[in-house]
């Protein structure tokens, strides 16, 4: 039935139009908040340890305890996994539009809430923050299953790729938007607020005024999604979810029709229960089904195990930019600097990184990506991560040796570069094109969450085995780890996995939705199993 609607044919072939950058730009703002939030917690951590875990006489500005440092930083991705799962079924079930604007209305609220975070106390300020956060990642969970389908579904076959891959890069806007807000933020106020260093005078280095920066950095993150909300009720059902999933052809007909401005045509006015739509419904299985695992069971496991492997090393990564701009002279020791300073200079050399790799790695997988192929991409990116982390372990003595701190940094920068022209976007684009309609949100939500206890992994196993292993150089609260060189090593090995788990992964370039999911297979072959089973004995699609 699928290969015979002339509205899902109309959108495979449709040209390019004004109302596919809209739903990029529309989708992406979730993304932009995503990535603004996850970026300027790493400069609000700072800040709140110089203002609320002050230790008098101590030599050094107050930081946060590793337990509340974990809490901060973590209780978000635990947010984003829950988010991922309940909204990607949730997603199927009700439809992409219902769902959708609750995801940005919660992620706009918690934003905001977050930089309101009660108290005085530093455990009842932080208490309410994480509170926040959870919910906050509990919505920017749910964009991405939501955001990639929709693009997916909205998207034709030729440019498809692009479309998705151009959501998920506005990420990178996010970043740039946060760290240049940082910046802006930071230096008004210090220009507004003078203060001393942390050596000339602990106490006075950190000003009261201090306490709005971290806050309003939060709270702006919610804007630029808030803007988007309007848009987001305007747009109509996804035509896939429509005809495929709620058997309204002719809704999404006419839906398409007002979208794309032509007209499409019925090819018939309503299903009606025939022996074709019989024969459809024993193609109507569910998740937890024997047909299910056997189409399309090694294509969920790849798409779950690449992303799984590859924020393992994409957020471990993060661990060490503090280690590297101090070493090539970005950001002085934190003693010499005053709090306001500190999260300038911090914000200044993250962006500058951004800008010189993490952006361009996006932008090179959207003009391309429909051009070599999802698999090429990302076999690509995993095997040069892989080169390059072995490159910056094996020889890593070398390489802390003054004067050889350029050729980490390129090195570096390049592994980010390869895992945005690589798998951190095809990991977000391929599970939007290769499941079916009715189980395609659940499926993506399911490969996302994956991912995020990767990057739980990533964030947090890898800050305490990258300790180093003699317990007395360990930062303060934290155990003896394997070092630095090691946890290299170990990364080097999870991006090496990740390229062969790559194999798992259809290429999905060129292709309809329908042909990848085989919606539009020929139900014959399920033919003698119908004649023996009633639609009323079929299984319930989870």
């Amino acid at each position: 039935m699928a290969g015979d609607m002339k509205v899902l044919n109309a959108l495979d072939s449709a040209k390019t139009q004004w109302y596919h950058f809209t739903a990029i730009i529309i989708a992406g703002m979730g993304f932009f908040t995503d990535a603004y939030d996850l970026f300027c917690i790493s400069l609000v951590t700072k800040l709140l340890g110089r203002i609320y875990y002050h230790v008098d006489g101590s030599s050094k500005p107050g930081s946060l305890p590793p337990n509340v440092s974990a809490a901060v930083n973590g209780v978000a991705f635990c947010g984003t996994l829950a988010g991922q799962l309940f909204f990607g079924w949730l997603g199927d079930k009700m439809g992409r539009k219902k769902v959708y604007g609750m995801t940005l209305m919660l992620m706009c609220l918690c934003s905001v809430a977050s930089g309101l975070s009660f108290g005085r106390e530093p455990k009842t300020v932080l208490t309410t923050l994480c509170f926040f956060r959870f919910w906050l990642g509990f919505g920017i969970g749910g964009d991405y299953p939501l955001s990639a389908t929709i693009m997916s579904e909205y998207a034709n076959k030729k440019t498809r790729g692009a479309f998705i891959a151009a959501v998920f890069a506005m990420q990178g806007f996010g970043i740039l938007a946060g760290g240049i807000f940082a910046i802006i933020i930071s230096a008004t106020f210090q220009a507004s607020f003078k203060a001393p260093a942390y050596e000339v005078d602990a106490l006075g280095s950190t000003v009261p005024q201090a306490d709005y920066v971290w806050r309003i950095i939060l709270m702006v993150g919610a804007l630029p999604a808030l803007l988007t909300y309007y848009w987001r009720m305007k747009m109509p059902e996804t035509a896939r979810y429509t005809a495929l999933v709620a058997k309204n052809v002719k809704q999404a007909t006419t839906d398409m029709e007002k979208v794309m401005q032509v007209d499409i045509g019925t090819v018939q006015k309503e299903p009606t229960i025939s022996a074709n739509t019989a024969v459809k419904s024993s193609n109507e299985f569910g998740l937890f089904t024997k047909q299910f695992v056997s189409r399309h069971g090694l294509h969920l496991l790849g798409t779950t195990s690449t992303w799984f492997l590859l924020d393992i090393a994409y957020y471990s990564q993060n661990l060490f930019q503090k280690d590297i701009f101090s070493a090539i002279g970005w950001i002085p020791a934190a003693k010499t600097m005053n709090a306001i300073e500190e999260v300038y200079k911090i914000a200044r050399a993250q962006t500058l990184i951004a800008l010189c790799s993490t952006v361009p790695g996006y932008w090179f997988t959207v003009f391309l990506i429909d051009r070599i192929g999802r698999f090429t991409i990302q076999f690509l990116g995993f095997s040069m991560m892989t080169i390059f982390m072995f490159a910056l372990a094996i020889p890593y003595d070398h390489w802390t040796h003054r004067g050889n701190h350029i050729g980490f940094i390129v090195l570096y920068s390049l592994t980010f570069f390869f895992a945005n022209f690589g798998p951190n976007a095809t990991t977000f684009v391929v599970p939007a094109e290769i499941f079916p309609a009715r189980l395609r949100s659940t499926c993506h939500g399911i490969s996302a969450a994956s991912g995020k206890l990767g990057a739980m992994v990533g964030a947090f196993g890898f800050l305490y085995l990258a300790q180093p292993q003699d317990k007395t150089k360990a930062d303060a609260g934290y155990p003896a780890g394997i070092g630095v060189r090691n946890s290299l090593i170990v990364l080097g090995v999870v991006n090496l996995l990740g390229t062969l788990f790559t194999f798992l992964v259809p290429e999905s370039k060129g292709k309809s939705l329908e042909e990848m999911s085989r919606e539009n297979d020929d139900p014959t072959e399920a033919g003698a199993e119908v004649e023996n089973h009633s639609s009323d004995n079929g299984t319930v699609p989870v």
